[in-house]
């Protein structure tokens, strides 16, 4: 009988052992209370992907000095410089992404082989016009600060983006205000780019610049395009582009385009009309700029009605995409 107690203890013993001992392994890493799911609070590992840092130098026209530069901080000299940061906040977005998209592509393609060594781009037209933080303030004064802070922002809504056409950066030009209406590329420039074609943009109506004259005396008008007038006949426009604008004209037996009458009578636009007083031509234009690719206040005339950064881009770059900088900055230091 006492042989077989002492069998029944033996075996409660390891019973009690057999479950103690994985208890005990396991509560040294409990973190208290049981759950079936992964602890939420481990650490994961962060990621290997990295947007390269790009720098930006800049030939300074008035200095002749290069100026290097963050590629952000560029776009915010640009939108600055080009656009007032009086315009909606979605307008400024618009301009931050064609201006970062302008200068990935001229990146992309090398720069201006006319530039000083070191240089990327310059600081005016010829390209996109840049301003510094130094000459903001001085510019601006007393409103630097909220200037500049909203045309930061502008800038850091769209960073990482680019627009692109075919998974290529886009030409992303630009102007002041239309007629009405941008123009296809080939009837301003020689070649006819996808992208860049004529669309209604009715909001340029509101702009200051929508409309303006210029008077020129009879004898500057002869000189500056080379031609003799016949009496009271100053000539005739023979067509139109699809934006409206002048293509071909006759004067004084002469043809041009509205290009060429635009650059050497230094207009406003190539849409415009003309009438003779006395010894005086008084010359009227619609639009301010080229009228190529997206009009600066037909974007801001869009943001007032609500329209995002995105809408505004997608109707003035057709059938354009927004997409990462990403491999294009790779692209842009594998260059260096």
């Amino acid at each position: 009988m006492k042989q077989y107690k002492l069998i029944i203890l033996i075996t409660v013993l390891v019973l009690v052992v057999s479950f103690t001992i994985p208890t005990l392994l396991v509560l040294p890493y409990s973190s208290g209370k049981a759950s079936g799911k992964l602890d939420d609070n481990v650490k994961k590992p962060k990621s290997n992907i990295v947007t390269p840092s790009i720098e930006v130098s800049v030939y300074r026209d008035q200095s002749q000095k290069v100026e290097t530069l963050p590629l952000e901080e560029y776009v915010v000299g640009v939108v600055a410089s080009e656009m007032n940061a009086d315009f909606e906040e979605e307008a400024l977005k618009a301009q931050a992404l064609a201006a970062r998209t302008f200068i990935i592509r001229h990146l992309l393609l090398g720069g201006n082989s006319d530039l000083p060594e070191g240089a990327n781009i310059t600081d005016t037209i010829s390209d996109q016009v840049f301003k510094n933080k130094t000459e903001l303030k001085k510019q601006w004064g007393d409103e630097y600060n909220w200037r500049l802070k909203k045309i930061t922002d502008a800038v850091k809504a769209t960073s990482g983006e680019i627009l692109t056409y075919n998974g290529t950066p886009i030409d992303a030009v630009f102007f002041s205000t239309s007629n009405g209406f941008t123009e296809n590329s080939e009837e301003y420039w020689s070649s006819a780019i996808p992208y860049l074609k004529s669309v209604e943009s009715p909001w340029d109506k509101k702009s200051p610049k929508f409309q303006s004259q210029k008077t020129i005396s009879v004898t500057d008008f002869e000189s500056q395009l080379g031609v003799k007038l016949n009496g009271t006949d100053i000539g005739a426009i023979t067509s139109l582009t699809k934006g409206k604008r002048v293509s071909t004209v006759m004067i004084g037996g002469k043809q041009f385009t509205g290009r060429e009458v635009r650059s050497k009578l230094n207009l406003r636009s190539s849409d415009f009309q003309w009438i003779r007083k006395g010894d005086n031509i008084i010359i009227t234009t619609k639009g301010y700029g080229h009228g190529v690719g997206m009009s600066q206040y037909g974007a801001n005339g869009m943001a007032e009605k609500g329209m995002n950064y995105k809408e505004i881009v997608k109707h003035y770059y057709q059938g354009v995409q927004i997409d990462s900088t990403k491999p294009f900055l790779e692209k842009v230091t594998a260059k260096k």
